[in-house]
This record gives structure tokens, C-alpha cells and sequence, in this order.
């Protein structure tokens, strides 16, 4: 079994590539995703779909470089520079950092700051 670093590491790559099927492959179907403040972003690949879909179709120069990762346990937290971000409302650079929790070689819990 992949270790919790490559599973993000791996969905890292899925993201860079803006492959979505291969992208939602390494978070369970109901998944959740939290904004900094704790809110619900997203519940589940079928919250996911819509966001990442456009994302990855409306921005072919999408690439998010990890600049930091720390591992504790089931914990992974990455600090990230996304640029060519192509979606409205957001900017085409976003500095943010992403904690994941993984269970049992998924990404079950992620919290987007």
C-alpha cells in the first residue's frame, strides 16, 4: 500500500495533469472538504465534480507546486502555489495550504486554507 505522502503526492500529479477521474481516484466517494473558517466546500465526488471539472477544462495552464510538506500519521499538510487558474471568482494564483487525513490509502477529510 502506497504511503499517505504518495497518496497526496499522487493526487498532486492527477491535479497538474487536470485528469478528473484519475484526481477523484484517491479521495473516498463521500468525502468532505472544509474552507479555513470550517465550513463545508464540498461533500463527496459528486461535490467535487462540478468545481474540479470546470477548473481543470477552463485552465490549461494549471500547476500547483508544493513549496512545504509536512507528515504526522494520517495527517498531510502541503503548503501550495497554484497558478493558471482560470474560474471566476478566483484569482490565477492562489497561495493556500491543503491538510488531508487519510484512512486507509484514501483521502478521507481535507481542509483548504
Amino acid at each position: 500500500m502506497p504511503t499517505n505522502e504518495q497518496i497526496v503526492q499522487d493526487q498532486v500529479n492527477a491535479f497538474n495533469d487536470r485528469n478528473l477521474d484519475r484526481f477523484l481516484s484517491f479521495y473516498i466517494s463521500d468525502v468532505i472538504i472544509l474552507n479555513g473558517q470550517g465550513n463545508e466546500m464540498m461533500m463527496g465526488h459528486e461535490g467535487m465534480k462540478p468545481f474540479y471539472g470546470k477548473l481543470f477544462e477552463q485552465s490549461p495552464d494549471l500547476h500547483v507546486e508544493i513549496r512545504k510538506r509536512i507528515v504526522v500519521g494520517q495527517h498531510v499538510i502541503d503548503e501550495e502555489q497554484i497558478s493558471g487558474v482560470n474560474l471566476e471568482g478566483f484569482p490565477a494564483e492562489i497561495h493556500s495550504a491543503a491538510i488531508y487525513r487519510i484512512m486507509d490509502g484514501k483521502i478521507v477529510h481535507v481542509q483548504l486554507l
